[in-house]
């Protein structure tokens, strides 16, 4: 996985020097400006779990590198809608093409099709990306901890602690200066206790291994010891069944961000309700 990672950040590299070179950061960012407020990403899980219901992340995601075109039928406005009718607390959109079958167009279809906060899923590593999302009008974004503990592309060497820090502050501020919520997203122990120098609330820890790509829903219920009450757990991944969301919701984990499930099934919404009963 770290052989794909590289090549995905590689790409999005040369993405984000074209981009600046067909819109400087400036017209950017006056696009970010004019867009249409923000809407409450953190505010919308909040509300779900006060009301004691599961806060679901409903992802619109096409295909992915380890497991192929997921659905051929791909209609971002009408998944959003379902996902909205059926019990959805915020969407999630990929919006990397290139691996990912996304696209920014996505987005924009998805939130116009409903009234959820929209999370931009991508790989996050550059100023220009944070301003781009809420050009597009996305509410949230995703900062991957993994992305910024990979070797630096200059040097070819491990960043230290302190850099790996400020280059994920750099951009929560800057999305939180934009009025966006950010999603911190972790794989293992030593990834949360990064992620918890940081200011957001939202702790997402994905239960697919980067090596192996099996999910385990322990990676989840293992960490959760470490995190302070005032942050909201988001487990990824690998939730399929109402049993995998009982046993989530027995230790307290009550938001979810899916999307393979929910990507194969005929109506994504009916299968978000059938899961989260």
């Amino acid at each position: 996985m770290s052989n794909i990672l590289q090549e995905i950040l590689t790409v999005k590299v040369q993405e984000i020097a074209a981009a600046r070179a067909i819109k400087p950061l400036s017209a950017m960012r006056q696009e970010a400006e004019a867009a249409p407020p923000p809407r409450d990403f953190t505010g919308a899980i909040r509300a779900r779990i006060a009301a004691g219901l599961p806060a679901v992340i409903a992802e619109i995601k096409k295909a992915s590198p380890s497991r192929g075109v997921l659905r051929e039928r791909f209609d971002p406005a009408t998944i959003a809608a379902s996902y909205a009718s059926h019990g959805a607390a915020c969407l999630s959109v990929l919006t990397d093409r290139q691996f990912f079958g996304g696209g920014t167009e996505y987005l924009k279809q998805a939130r116009a099709a409903c009234n959820l906060p929209v999370l931009r899923k991508d790989f996050m590593l550059d100023e220009y990306q944070v301003i781009e999302a809420r050009a597009m009008g996305a509410d949230c974004i995703l900062i991957i901890v993994a992305v910024f503990c990979m070797p630096s592309s200059l040097t070819g060497q491990r960043r230290s602690e302190n850099e790996i820090v400020a280059g994920m502050r750099k951009l929560e501020s800057l999305a939180r200066e934009l009025g966006m919520g950010v999603l911190i997203e972790v794989h293992d122990r030593v990834e949360l206790e990064l992620a918890l120098q940081l200011y957001s609330p939202l702790i997402g820890i994905n239960n697919r291994n980067l090596r192996t790509f099996e999910t385990q829903l322990d990676t989840t219920l293992q960490m959760l010891e470490h995190i302070p009450p005032a942050r909201i757990v988001i487990t990824e991944s690998g939730i399929h069944a109402p049993a995998d969301v009982i046993l989530m919701r027995n230790h307290q984990v009550d938001a979810f961000l899916v999307g393979e499930a929910f990507m194969r099934a005929d109506d994504p919404g009916v299968e978000l309700e059938r899961l989260f009963v």
